[in-house]
């Protein structure tokens, strides 16, 4: 039955939709850590990170390790822990994003090695550390965030955020934040003091901006409308955007007419359309919008 079950999944447009989007937020992530954490021996609060540290290590005792390679190895214990703790849609998800992460910085390096991109005299493709940083956290967070969105990670640090987030009720940033610190502060064992510092500020910056594009990401209008045409407008709703709404009666303060007044939360996009629909028709309404960042439904 599970079998069977596993093979009707796969051959919904929901899977495949999911499966490109991993690839290619892994893509854009792994590109983040081969050409600004790994040439600029930048350790930040991730997986990546971590991998760094104990190649560095191992290196120390004479152990040459591809840091793509440690970190296939570290995830695949992550991953474990991701299936029992987190749930199984969490973990089978990861599975994939985590165990290609390695392979995408392989294809990163075959495609174009990063000493091609580092001009003569600097150590690093920006130059300067906190431009790296900077770079870093930025590609990083966005792809996070797009994984996050579908219930997946990019793995490692995404695993022990997730379990933070779900076991401590922190937001996501946050947990990123604790659980990035944790792993930063290995890094002393190959890494000055300075370079830490520089490793807990981006972790940091990391957790700040993966909140931010996660409300971007999420972000809805909550649409108010009183109009006396409001059944017109409900049915579009229904049947053209194919939204729910709530219809309340409403009191005029300055007339004492009686009106209904409409709220539904919908997209940006279907804002835009739901404008033009009452434009075009010329239906008389007052249209108030305001953002909302998350919305939760439970039974």
């Amino acid at each position: 039955m599970n079998l069977i079950n596993a093979l009707g999944v796969v051959r919904t447009a929901k899977f495949w939709k999911e499966l490109i989007i991993m690839t290619i937020a892994m893509m854009v992530a792994s590109s983040a850590v081969y050409y600004f954490m790994v040439p600029a021996d930048l350790v930040l609060g991730s997986i990546s990170g971590l991998s760094i540290v104990l190649c560095g290590v191992l290196e120390m005792f004479g152990i040459q390790f591809k840091v793509s390679l440690m970190i296939v190895i570290v995830n695949a214990f992550l991953l474990i822990l991701a299936w029992l703790l987190i749930g199984k849609e969490f973990g089978a998800k990861t599975v994939y994003t985590a165990m290609i992460l390695g392979p995408c910085m392989d294809l990163w390096e075959l495609v174009l090695p990063y000493q091609k991109l580092i001009p003569a005299g600097q150590t690093s493709i920006m130059g300067d550390l906190w431009f790296d940083l900077l770079c870093f956290v930025l590609i990083v967070s966005i792809s996070q965030a797009i994984l996050f969105r579908i219930n997946a990670s990019t793995g490692g640090l995404d695993i022990l955020a997730k379990i933070v987030n779900k076991y401590f009720h922190f937001d996501i940033g946050r947990s990123i934040t604790v659980a990035g610190v944790c792993i930063c502060l290995t890094s002393f064992a190959i890494n000055p003091f300075n370079l830490v510092v520089v490793g807990l500020v981006g972790t940091w910056i990391n957790g700040i901006a993966v909140d931010y594009f996660m409300a971007m990401l999420n972000r809805r209008k909550r649409v108010c409308i009183i109009s006396p045409e409001y059944q017109r407008i409900n049915e579009y709703l229904g049947k053209s955007l194919h939204k729910s709404s709530t219809l309340y009666p409403v009191v005029g303060g300055y007339s004492g007419e009686e009106r209904i007044e409409i709220q539904t939360l919908i997209t940006q996009t279907e804002f835009a359309a739901l404008l033009e629909y009452i434009k075009t028709n010329r239906i008389r309404a007052f249209v108030t919008a305001g953002n909302v960042s998350e919305a939760w439904y439970f039974e």
